[in-house]
């Protein structure tokens, strides 16, 4: 019932139309209707784009062997393509840490390679052992400190090797992270450009498995079919799975489309899930998650209100030129 009652308190927001800014619509529950070639090329189109604006003729981008830093990459090889650049100016950079798999690592250099792009590999660990001792942290507790710290070298690695470079560091981070802040702040959160910034979770798979499908055979999609098949999670810790955590991230793109889109508050989005998954998600498992939609959506608007320029993809974007609340309209008593 908590759950219930803490999706209620932050999705009644919703009903008010002063909050929102604009009169109710009505329109499709299926979340993030697309055609996966059309969000791909507007994705490249946006960082060739700003290539070209600001004369740049390099690009960095972390690639971890994850969904969303492979279609980061599909992107800026398309880019590169389009703009008669050589791949050989997309700089990749493996940065291994305390949670990094060899499955996940090897699928990075796999992509990497069949894409014609080198991958740098630079671990991270030394330099995060050396930080815990300058803060006093004992460098084994999993804590927030453990798992943020990693996030913030990563960056600090990318944003370094972008000056030397000239280039710009590409963000991969998708829509879903950017609504739920599952994001470290001034880590993983922060880039020159971001691609991913309005794609969500579930449609960064479905490109992925497209761009597959077009390039059968090949080195890279047999590396991208097997990233599509590995559990979401950001490595920071051995054994982490995302969504073990924050639930399934096709109820999260449900909500967050529907929340928007169609403004329905808490109640009606629980009852739509209910009929639009068909069994798949009981009961529990949808009010559940729901509340940890609801409550992180607000909690963690600071994040977004001061994220990177990126690709609009979809009707609606999470950013301060787009769809924007106060930082402290989350801080609601539970």
């Amino acid at each position: 019932m908590k759950n219930s009652k803490t999706a209620e308190r932050y999705g009644s927001l919703a009903n008010h139309r002063a909050f929102l800014g604009r009169p109710a619509k009505k329109g499709p529950v299926e979340p993030f209707p697309c055609r996966p070639g059309d969000v791909f090329a507007k994705q490249a189109a946006g960082l060739a784009r700003r290539l070209s604006a600001i004369k740049t003729r390099d690009a960095v981008i972390g690639v971890s062997g994850g969904l969303d830093s492979a279609l980061a990459l599909l992107v800026a090889a398309e880019a590169f393509d389009r703009l008669g650049l050589p791949r050989k100016n997309i700089h990749a950079f493996s940065m291994p840490g305390f949670g990094t798999t060899g499955r996940t690592k090897g699928n990075a250099a796999a992509l990497c390679e069949d894409l014609g792009v080198a991958l740098e590999t630079i671990d991270i660990r030394p330099a995060c052992r050396r930080h815990f001792k300058d803060i006093g942290h004992d460098g084994k507790t999993p804590d927030t400190v453990f798992e943020n710290a990693q996030a913030r070298m990563r960056t600090l690695v990318l944003m370094d090797k972008a000056n030397m470079t000239g280039g710009i560091v590409v963000g991969t981070g998708d829509l879903s992270e950017i609504a739920l802040g599952w994001c470290t702040f001034n880590g993983d959160h922060m880039a020159m450009f971001s691609v991913n910034n309005n794609v969500p979770k579930t449609v960064v798979r479905k490109v992925c498995a497209w761009w597959a499908g077009r390039h059968e055979g090949s080195a890279a999609a047999k590396a991208l079919l097997d990233i599509i098949d590995t559990p979401v999670s950001p490595e920071l810790v051995k054994g982490q799975k995302t969504e073990n955590t924050i639930g399934p991230y096709e109820l999260h793109d449900f909500f967050l489309w529907n929340f928007i889109m169609n403004e329905m508050g808490s109640r009606d989005l629980a009852k739509a899930a209910e009929k639009h998954f068909g069994g798949r998600f009981g009961k529990k498992e949808i009010e559940s998650t729901l509340a940890i939609f609801m409550r992180r959506f607000f909690t963690q608007a600071y994040k977004r209100n001061c994220q990177c320029d990126g690709v609009k993809v979809f009707d609606f974007e999470l950013s301060p030129h787009g769809w924007w609340i106060p930082s402290d309209l989350g801080f609601v008593r539970l």
